[in-house]
């Protein structure tokens, strides 16, 4: 089988241009992960009740090894596409598309999520101002009552991040970062006025001890916690368009990695502090601005600020969820896993329009689906675990063969805590968090199936449709169902690297070949 065009590096005349800056590449990743908490706060509590600390800090440990992995694999492959293309490049064509199916699910409904939890927050900040609960007001549609004002805003803000993306990344991180660094630095406030001010360190005990939630209960919060901490795969579908990405993304991904951490545990933790967990039950769609309102003194103008800054930072995670969708697939159509039609961007704002439009119109869809049922936050977010975590399961699988197969490509960052041995007279790291990480993930995702009721059936159909969609198009295309293509990964590394001026790992990469080579020549004899 003769070297695909598709193996070709995908920074070609025609690709993505690297305008994605260091603080840039923090910006798309906390845009992402660090408004999570402003959604997760108050469903994970309203599950976990008095254990909701508890919940964010298990699946707080386990994003850590996420964010470690990841911060390896993107580093070392600076291409869009993420954990789909770090579970093609490990483990074949197949499970690459495995990957990236169960990764576009979470990213369409990422734009649906953080654009209705946008609103949301909006909705708050009007009732505070006039005291009209616009977000509230109920319309019939036969025998449903949908918050048809509440879905409207939802889908002019997807509208407009749509217009937005097509523009160009430039703009778009512009964006981010505009309104990241006002959110960091106000979620800092909340924080340190609530704990000085707010907390009562005897409500959080109380609640520990007598509102303790049942293990089922528990186990759900605990799985829907990860969404607290989903996102910081922005970084690596980023990489593409970052500069010198070797160096930027380990240094963006570990400041964010506990950035967010901190962030999460705090909140929950200072939440059950400050208000009983019923509150927040009832108050799912704002439970960080209910947060700021019940700080003494500045409750007046934490609350609105709050909420003015909950619905802009969920904007941007929504914008971030446009761009992930539209590089996955951009990436999956470069790789021949999908339409090559998807392989095409905009001739003069260079960004790939196609899979822009149509995978957002994918939010949009459910995002109407969504406010059929009770609870829009409620359905998105039992939605949400199924794809990250069957993602990152195969990203940590991955990982670990990539050390083995791919031992030449110079890693900027390694995952620490490894065990060396000797393969074929070439030392390899073994990497022990990678085996943690994946039972930590394998454990998420047996939860999600296990209490999610929605996620356990939407998540899996909708990996199954894809997959007939594949077996259709690689039939089509006369590839391998299961097997893979032959590419010329050497190839493309030395292109990718060059692309992205790290020209000191491609010397390094090109001695590490060559010494193969000798290796091998001198066993031939």
């Amino acid at each position: 089988m003769s070297v695909e065009h598709v193996a070709q590096a995908p920074n070609a005349a025609s690709g993505l241009r690297r305008d994605v800056t260091v603080w840039g590449s923090y910006m798309w990743g906390y845009a992402d992960v660090g408004a999570d908490v402003y959604v997760a706060l108050g469903l994970v509590i309203a599950a976990s009740q008095g254990y909701a600390p508890l919940a964010f800090l298990l699946a707080g440990l386990v994003y850590i090894m996420i964010g470690l992995a990841y911060t390896e694999l993107a580093a070392t492959y600076p291409v869009a596409g993420g954990g789909q293309f770090f579970a093609m490049r490990g483990l074949g064509d197949f499970w690459g598309f495995v990957a990236g199916s169960a990764l576009l699910l979470d990213y369409t409904i990422d734009i649906a999520l953080f654009s209705v939890a946008s609103a949301g927050y909006f909705n708050f900040l009007v009732e505070l101002i006039t005291g009209l609960n616009i977000g509230g007001a109920r319309f019939s549609l036969g025998s449903l009552e949908v918050q048809a004002f509440w879905l409207v805003e939802t889908l002019v803000l997807i509208g407009c991040l749509i217009w937005l993306n097509i523009r160009g990344i430039k703009e778009s991180s512009f964006v981010n970062e505009a309104i990241g660094v006002v959110a960091i630095a106000v979620q800092m406030g909340i924080v340190f006025a609530g704990f000085i001010l707010a907390w009562h360190p005897d409500l959080l005990v109380q609640q520990w001890v007598q509102q303790a939630p049942t293990l089922n209960q528990f186990m759900y919060g605990s799985s829907l916690a990860i969404i607290s901490y989903v996102g910081l795969e922005s970084i690596s579908q980023a990489a593409q368009e970052t500069r010198r990405p070797a160096t930027v993304v380990p240094r963006t991904s570990i400041s964010l990695i506990f950035t967010v951490f901190v962030f999460a545990v705090s909140f929950s933790s200072l939440g059950l502090g400050i208000l009983p967990w019923q509150v927040f039950g009832e108050n799912v769609g704002n439970p960080v601005a209910k947060v700021a309102e019940a700080i003494p003194f500045l409750g007046v103008i934490a609350g609105p600020l709050s909420a003015a800054l909950g619905a802009s930072i969920l904007l941007i995670s929504a914008n971030s969820g446009v761009m992930s969708a539209s590089r996955l697939v951009y990436s999956m159509s470069h790789f021949g896993l999908v339409s090559n039609w998807f392989d095409k961007v905009h001739p003069r704002f260079q960004t790939p329009v196609r899979t822009i439009v149509i995978f957002s119109m994918f939010g949009v869809l459910q995002t109407v689906l969504s406010f059929l049922t009770p609870s829009a936050m409620d359905t998105l977010g039992n939605l949400y675990a199924f794809g990250a975590s069957l993602g990152y399961l195969l990203v940590f699988a991955a990982l670990v063969r990539l050390r083995f197969t791919d031992p030449y490509s110079p890693r900027a960052y390694k995952m620490p805590i490894n065990w060396r041995v000797n393969l074929g007279g070439k030392l390899v790291d073994v990497p022990l968090l990678g085996f943690l990480g994946m039972l930590g993930v394998g454990s998420i995702l047996f939860t999600v199936v296990l209490t999610h009721e929605i996620g356990r059936i939407a998540g899996p159909a909708w990996v199954l449709i894809a997959l007939m969609y594949y077996w259709f198009y690689r039939r089509r295309q006369g590839r391998p169902f299961l097997g893979s293509a032959e590419r010329d990964w050497e190839g493309s590394q030395k292109a990718v690297l060059e692309s992205a001026e790290e020209y000191e790992l491609l010397e390094e990469y090109k001695a590490a070949l060559s010494e193969r080579d000798k290796r091998e020549a001198v066993r031939r004899g």
